[in-house]
Formats: structure tokens, C-alpha cells, sequence
């Protein structure tokens, strides 16, 4: 079956290029011989934004941003960026675009200074750029390493090293492909804080990643599978769209009782199926938790069941991801 594409209200419509769209693609699809890498993929990223390209390896993300780049020539659809095919970029085109590859391919006989001159070099950075350089590498935190050679440090300074060769141009449209990919957990959350930053200052960053987690951390998510992508919207769409509704825990002091949990299942606020959590919690699937939260209260009050309490639950996004695949596979 064609592939679905959930477009955020007021953001996207279908395939029409929208004003304030830097990446624009519809029907992208790609080729190698008899294998399909990307299928009928259809999105847009709006700029000054953190768009998260999600999925497992093989997916079909790194052959998309190969593509944007201009890298690769896709089989058939249509992407813009800038508004221009990318095997059409000019030079100055290329100069607003920074990418951050999976692979460290930086020399590694240079010491980490000499690699990120060299990279201002290529971008014909005027020579007067000490003070630019210090501050990337203040940036990615390698400023106390500079004299050091690329083969010398370890792997995730080789990640902020490429970050911040991405970086020294000041592009206005950053590729980060699996940026955080084998690094730890410490450095990942500083790798994010990071792009936050580059996000805020007006920059646009279009990042693939395996830790479906990462979502949290994006304004605009698209999830993608076996070539196809399968669902294009915000980490709070994502998670209502998984569930069919936003989620609710309600932890009563007492159990409760089946014939009460059917009562509560027939409610009109109640869209899902009700789950038991741990110990007396009761988690149900509601249309908006912001009114279904008074309703269950009141709902509660009405059949003497004292609550201990009640708040809406948000699903890990490891948990939507895969609720996203099931919906997928049903629809198959």
C-alpha cells in the first residue's frame, strides 16, 4: 500500500511547497538497481527548526540526506532545497549547507586545530579566523585539546571535532547524520544541547538517528522504515497518534474491580482499551487529557473511589515507535 503521511495543521498541505519550507520533497524515491533504498517519501522541513529523521539502520536515512545534499540523484519525485534541485547547487549554495557524516573523515596525522583550519580553508574563511575557530572548539568542548592529533582522542572528541568542522562556515542548513551515534549517554545530552543552541540561532538541522528516544528532542519528527516513511509530525503528535489519544494514569488508593473497570471502559471520555499498571493503576486512553482528567475525577467522586492520584502518562518514545510500526504492519 502507498505509504502515510500525518502532516502537522497549518505546517504542510499534501505536497504543495509551503513559504517557509528549506526542504521540500514529494514522491522521493531511489534506486539502486532492482533495490528500493527510499520509497514515495513526501515531507517538508520548515526553517529554524530541529527535524529529526528517525529509524533503524537501513532505513533509508542516510541515502534521503545523501540526496538533499545532492550527493545522489534520485530515481524519481521531486526535492528542493532552497528551492533548488541539490545536483544543481552552485557553489555559494553549498557554502549555506554544513554535513556532519556518519564516518570520522577528517586526517587523522593533523592535530585537532590544523583539521578545523584546514575545513575554514576549504570554505575560503579569511585568514583572520582565530577568534571563530576558538570559539567552535569552546563550543564542542575541545578547546583544552586542540594540540592534540585527531588519531590521539577519543572517538566521541572525534564526533565533536567533526561537529564543530561542520560548523565553521556557519551554515545556514546542517546535515547531521547519526551524530551521536556510539557515544555516551553524557555526551549525547550535551551534543543535543548543542543543536538546541544552533536551533535557536536561527539555524535548521535535518538529524537521523537510531535512538528513537531522541525524538523528545526535535520539533518536526519523521519515522522512517524499510525505505518508507511513515508518519511526519511533533513528539506530542507522534505519541498521540501511536495511543489514539493522549494517556492517562489514575492510581487509586483501593483496587479496582472488573465490573467498575468496565463502567469506566464505557465512558464517553474513554477512547482506548484500559490497561493495569503497577500496584492500583489504572492507564486508559482519552481524547484530550486536559478534560478527561475532571471527568475521570468526577467519574471517581460518583462511585466512591478514592484516588491517590492522576496525571497524564507519556509513553517512552521507544514504546510510540513501536506502536507506530504495529499500526504500520496492520494497515499492510
Amino acid at each position: 500500500m502507498p505509504n502515510e503521511v500525518v502532516y502537522v495543521p497549518d505546517i504542510f498541505g499534501d505536497d504543495v511547497l509551503s513559504e517557509d519550507a528549506i526542504i521540500w520533497t514529494s514522491s522521493l524515491t531511489k534506486r539502486f538497481g532492482h533495490e528500493v533504498a527510499v520509497r514515495d517519501v513526501t515531507f517538508q522541513v520548515p526553517r529554524g527548526q530541529i527535524f529529526g529523521f528517525i529509524g533503524p539502520s537501513g532505513s533509508g536515512k542516510t541515502t534521503t540526506i545523501r540526496i538533499l545534499t545532492g550527493y545522489y540523484q534520485q530515481t524519481s519525485g521531486k526535492v528542493l532545497v532552497f528551492n533548488t534541485q541539490p545536483t544543481r547547487f552552485t557553489q555559494e549554495m553549498r557554502e549555506r549547507i554544513g554535513y556532519m557524516p556518519q564516518l570520522f573523515v577528517l586526517y587523522p596525522n593533523l592535530s585537532v586545530w590544523e583539521n578545523l583550519n584546514f575545513a575554514a580553508s576549504i570554505y575560503g574563511m579569511s585568514l583572520a579566523r582565530r577568534k571563530r575557530l576558538n570559539e567552535l572548539l569552546d563550543f564542542v568542548e575541545l578547546k583544552e585539546h586542540k594540540r592534540k592529533l585527531a588519531r590521539d582522542i577519543s572517538g566521541g572528541m572525534q564526533r565533536r571535532l567533526s561537529l564543530a568542522t561542520t560548523l565553521v562556515h556557519s551554515p545556514e542548513l546542517i546535515f547531521l547524520d547519526e551524530p551521536t551515534a556510539g557515544v555516551d549517554p553524557v555526551l549525547r545530552n550535551k551534543f543535543w544541547d548543542h543543536f538546541r543552541k544552533l536551533r535557536d540561532a536561527g539555524r535548521t538541522l535535518f538529524i537521523t538517528t537510531q535512538y528513537v528516544g531522541e525524538a523528545a528532542y526535535c520539533d518536526l519528527v519523521g519515522v522512517m522504515r524499510e525505505g518508507r516513511l511513515l508518519i511526519v509530525d511533533t513528539p506530542e503528535g507522534l505519541r498521540y497518534r501511536a495511543y489514539g489519544g493522549d494517556v492517562v494514569n489514575l492510581q487509586t488508593v483501593n483496587p479496582m474491580d472488573a465490573t467498575t473497570e468496565l463502567d469506566l471502559s464505557q465512558q464517553h471520555f474513554v477512547k482506548g482499551k484500559i490497561i493495569r499498571a503497577e500496584g492500583n493503576c489504572i492507564r486508559t486512553v482519552v481524547d484530550d487529557a486536559s478534560t478527561a482528567i475532571p471527568a475521570l475525577l468526577d467519574w471517581c467522586r460518583a462511585n466512591s473511589i478514592s484516588v491517590h492520584s492522576i496525571d497524564q502518562f507519556y509513553p517512552p518514545f521507544d514504546d510510540v515507535f513501536i506502536q507506530l510500526v504495529k499500526e504500520e504492519e496492520n494497515h499492510d
